[in-house]
């Protein structure tokens, strides 16, 4: 017997209806506002599972959160060089929500030092590993786990830590994965006429002007002299 679509849509409706029938009897009661507060309830759990599971921006992300942190490229993961400093593939998704690391500070940036040389938005280049990116974010000094910094600043670079830097994310065409690094000012240059691959990118930005990229309302907010 081959199934069709509408056998299997019929399949899928039958077998949910039994814990709905089960969250209904149980959360039900008698009177009319229970039954108006059960139902409301259950709207709710539908909306949430829908908006989890049934759109494409969580599962985006989630993926990107995987391959940020490494599982399914180790060898582009791991490309330190211990004596220069600063992994061209940084683990910032493994910290990003923790404490504001990495620029990610829900506090705006009402004030922005003139050691702050760039701007969100910016097209920038590394200076020492080529790769193209842009900006999403910038501490006026270095916020990240002391562990952390001293890894991937190396023993030689602890002004690193005492200069602007910046979240970056970087082209897919340069990185094989989707990744989001953190870098010394000292190491960009700025570029023009250049757009960037990412698949995070219009998360951040609702369009390019052929300079630089514009911020959305949200990320606007968090650096509003950008």
């Amino acid at each position: 017997m081959t199934l069709t679509l509408p056998d299997v849509l019929i399949a899928i409706t039958l077998i949910a209806c039994v814990p709905v029938q089960l969250f209904l009897v149980q959360n039900w009661g008698n009177s009319e506002s229970s039954r108006s507060y059960a139902l409301n309830k259950f709207l709710n759990h539908l909306s949430r599972f829908r908006d989890n599971y049934l759109v494409w921006n969580p599962w985006k992300k989630w993926l990107i959160t995987f391959l940020g942190v490494g599982h399914m490229f180790p060898t582009v993961m791991t490309e330190t060089d211990p004596d220069e400093g600063e992994s061209p593939a940084i683990e910032v998704m493994r910290y990003k929500h923790k404490h504001g690391y990495f620029s990610f500070s829900p506090d705006p940036r009402n004030s922005r030092s003139p050691n702050v040389m760039f701007r969100v938005g910016q097209v920038i280049v590394h200076k020492k590993w080529k790769y193209r990116g842009v900006i999403v974010g910038w501490d006026e000094v270095a916020k990240a786990p002391p562990e952390w910094l001293d890894e991937m600043h190396g023993k030689n670079n602890k002004e690193w830590r005492n200069m602007p830097n910046y979240s970056i994310l970087v082209d897919t065409r340069d990185r094989l994965s989707p990744q989001l690094t953190y870098v010394p000012q000292v190491n960009i240059d700025l570029v023009k006429n250049t757009k960037i691959m990412h698949p995070l990118l219009d998360d951040h930005f609702e369009g390019f002007d052929g300079a630089q990229y514009i911020p959305r309302p949200w990320l606007k907010s968090l650096y509003p002299q950008d």
